[in-house]
């Protein structure tokens, strides 16, 4: 799956060629430069990676995929990619998810993996991915990128539904600033090693059991984004319930995940709990009975009916927002649909780290 963002970047939209006529066999990272906003020439440059990369290692140019992340705008400078291809190709290894992991990082704190086995019927399926990004994360796929790889034996067409089910549970349900990249992308790959048996429906009995467990690995890579948000310092997970739809459930969720001045509030641990409201009723949503909304913090009830709570203490609000990690749970008392959203603070480090991006 890739970014729905108009301005995608070069790679993107030769990964999109690519993937219509072939499965994948090779995908090709390069950090440091996102070959965005880069043109036809930037294109041309993605495909002489890729044709590099199938002569050296003997498959179809189609078969290869191209990613990259980094600054927008800036000649990539191809060369230096192809020359590094033998050295990479030379250490292709089952074992080397940590490298990979680090070699694709950018303002990424940390190497971002997750990892999962599960035994069904006699049969393990080992589930194996990793991510980046730290910033520009508001991921709206169809600077983030998602690889996940398992062994199961799953039917193409029900591996893209697969993929685009979970996505809606994990990658785009993050957000650190709101920006949707040029570059994201998200790829699931299965080799299925583990078993001739194919899975090719919902109905297979090993289904759920896999479908579980790629979900845990995606959403544990998703979280890993958020927590470590460019300057973050606390993870907040918003929880919102008993909406008529998922979808109004998915608006308010992220009208607060959004909000600079909620987010400021939780990195100031300052319970102005109003910012909370005032995003809440800028969602968009029609007909809310505002009198009937319910927010918690955690365990801490702050408003209750549409109004302060008349159990809250601001020391014990306080409390809570002092956490490192904090639920923000809002009943919209209106139906039984929910939905939840991960996002973080905002920081001094935050307007440090992109002011100084490119010096």
């Amino acid at each position: 799956m890739t970014t729905k963002n108009t301005f995608c970047a070069a790679p993107v939209r030769v990964l999109r060629e690519h993937f219509a006529k072939a499965s994948p066999r090779y995908l090709v990272t390069n950090t440091g430069n996102a070959n965005a906003g880069t043109g036809a020439d930037g294109k041309r440059r993605a495909v002489d990676i890729c044709a590099a990369l199938a002569s050296k290692a003997g498959v179809d140019s189609n078969a290869i995929l191209p990613f990259s992340t980094g600054v927008i705008g800036e000649p990539l400078n191809s060369d230096a990619v192809i020359a590094g291809l033998d050295n990479a190709l030379a250490n292709l290894g089952a074992d080397n998810w940590l490298a990979a992991a680090n070699g694709i990082r950018t303002t990424d704190t940390i190497p971002k993996l997750a990892s999962q086995k599960i035994d069904v019927a006699g049969i393990s399926y080992h589930v194996t991915g990793m991510s980046k990004g730290s910033g520009m994360i508001r991921p709206n796929m169809a600077t983030m990128l998602g690889y996940v790889a398992t062994d199961a034996n799953i039917a193409a067409d029900l591996l893209r539904e697969m993929l685009s089910a979970i996505n809606e549970q994990s990658f785009n349900r993050i957000t650190v600033d709101g920006d949707t990249s040029t570059n994201d992308c998200c790829v699931l790959i299965a080799t299925g090693a583990a078993s001739s048996d194919i899975i090719d429906s919902p109905e297979h009995p090993h289904y759920q059991a896999i479908f579980s467990a790629l979900t845990e690995v995606f959403v544990r890579l998703a979280q890993l984004i958020v927590r470590d948000g460019e300057g973050a310092t606390k993870f907040m997970t918003v929880n919102v319930t008993d909406g008529k739809t998922t979808q109004e459930c998915c608006d308010v969720a992220y009208a607060v995940a959004h909000s600079p001045l909620v987010k400021t509030a939780f990195f100031a641990s300052d319970a102005n709990w109003g910012r909370i409201l005032a995003a809440v009723g800028y969602a968009g949503i029609e007909d809310l009975d505002t009198e009937q909304v319910d927010v918690y913090l955690d365990e801490v009830m702050i408003c209750q009916n549409g109004g302060v709570a008349p159990s809250y203490t601001e020391a014990a609000g306080k409390t809570v927002m002092s956490r490192p990690e904090i639920t923000i749970h809002i009943d919209l008392a209106r139906g039984d649909a929910s939905d939840t959203v991960y996002t973080c603070d905002l920081s001094y480090d935050y307007v440090k780290i992109n002011a100084d991006y490119r010096s």
